[in-house]
């Protein structure tokens, strides 16, 4: 199966693609923008308006081939809209900044008042700035709304509200695990790497993963409380 079948990845974060290559001759990432709730086993609410979502598809580690227009093609029909790009890593890091906000959304709710913004800047600030470090390049902020405009709005469905993100229903469901390793860790990672202090992320990674271990409840911690620690974890690396 490995060498005949292709495998598309569409997790969050990176580092599913590089694990799937060691198998898989095939191997192609999928960066999700899909507004949707786990209900139960075997339901997921999927709210997006007018499409359900937007998925960029792409060769790992880059091109494009046949098969992705093809599986594009079937997507399209589904209200999907899928893009096929040779780049697909570069949209695939652009949402991972983004998402270094769903330990935040997790650990203290919704990340929508002041504080909590103000925090979030400063995080994906943080990954940003590893990013470049590292040489990797991500599609903008300005040329992913471009893409992706009002093509995909929450509209959510009778009996199935919307909490949170994906993080955050980890937590709700008591999963005992989440996604935090790979999302802030890999920030973390790549920062060890390049040498750029990663203080904020590791600290939601930390938090994170200590919400899900101990399953504590989803939002939880004050944002006060968290603002606190961020500053006295950026704090402990400055020069």
């Amino acid at each position: 199966a490995a060498e005949r079948l292709p495998l598309f990845c569409a997790q969050n974060g990176v580092e599913s693609q590089r694990l799937a290559l060691r198998l898989f001759r095939q191997v192609y990432g999928v960066c999700v923008w899909l507004t949707s709730t786990y209900v139960e086993p075997g339901v997921v609410s999927a709210a997006g308006s007018p499409l359900t979502g937007i998925l960029h598809l792409g060769r790992h580690p880059h091109g494009t081939e046949e098969t992705a227009h093809r599986i594009a093609a079937d997507l399209e029909k589904s209200h999907f809209e899928a893009p096929v790009v040779a780049d697909v890593a570069r949209w695939q890091y652009a949402k991972l900044l983004s998402n270094l906000g769903n330990a935040l959304e997790a650990v203290t709710g919704p990340v929508s008042d002041g504080d909590a913004l103000a925090l979030f800047r400063r995080v994906r600030a943080e990954g940003a700035a590893v990013l470049d470090a590292a040489g990797i390049a991500y599609a903008s902020t300005e040329e992913q709304q471009a893409v992706r405009g009002d093509k995909v709005t929450l509209v959510p469905l009778d009996g199935a509200p919307r909490g949170g993100g994906s993080s955050w229903q980890s937590l709700t469901r008591g999963t005992g695990t989440i996604e935090a390793d790979y999302l802030n860790g890999e920030i973390a990672l790549l920062g060890r790497l390049h040498g750029v202090p990663t203080p904020l992320n590791d600290l939601l990674q930390r938090l994170a993963n200590t919400f899900a271990r101990e399953r504590r409840a989803a939002g939880s911690m004050p944002v006060g409380e968290l603002v606190r620690l961020a500053d006295e974890a950026a704090g402990a690396t400055d020069p």
